[in-house]
């Protein structure tokens, strides 16, 4: 067992960026390989512009449940890139509405097949690793816990429990 595996929920974090960052890492591998022009990060905005066609920055932040800055940066880079562009909302002059260029629609082409392959390669990995199945679930499970009561509020309670434990014992 590793330090990592070890600290159990005091590493939580670390560990699940770790595997982010691995994950993330492996699937830019797989775009290099097919010599495509493409970071994992812009994954959700893409999905969501090839499904919806366009949206605007507030509604990709609160889809993809980031921050209004960190969607709106992430824009910027992509427009900076010519994959998207954002054109003034006809219905509200203050709405930016973001949609894929032709260059944005034609690296999409070149990505869908990659999407497939790594649903794919997920679906051997799982069945290889029956133990990996729970992983989805369980981050979900854990993200709706955090949701109803933060980890932060818990903390504090039981900090709070053992002061007056200790001030009584």
């Amino acid at each position: 067992m590793n330090l990592y595996q070890s600290l159990g929920y005091l590493v939580l974090g670390s560990r699940l960026r770790r595997l982010s960052e691995s994950f993330l890492s492996e699937i830019n591998r797989a775009y290099q390989n097919e010599g495509i022009d493409f970071d994992a990060s812009w994954f959700p905005v893409f999905y969501l512009l090839s499904k919806k066609g366009s949206l605007s920055i507030k509604e990709l932040s609160e889809q993809t449940e980031v921050s209004h800055p960190a969607a709106s940066q992430l824009i910027t880079n992509l427009k900076n890139k010519k994959l998207v562009t954002s054109a003034t909302c006809t219905d509200d002059g203050r709405r930016q509405l973001v949609q894929l260029t032709d260059s944005g629609r034609e690296l999409l082409e070149q990505i869908l097949p990659v999407w497939d392959a790594v649903l794919l390669a997920a679906d051997e990995l799982l069945a290889d690793n029956p133990g990996c199945r729970e992983l989805l679930p369980a981050i979900s499970t854990l993200e709706n816990a955090f949701k109803t009561t933060s980890l932060a509020e818990r903390i504090s309670s039981k900090l709070n429990l053992e002061l007056k434990t200790a001030a009584h014992g």
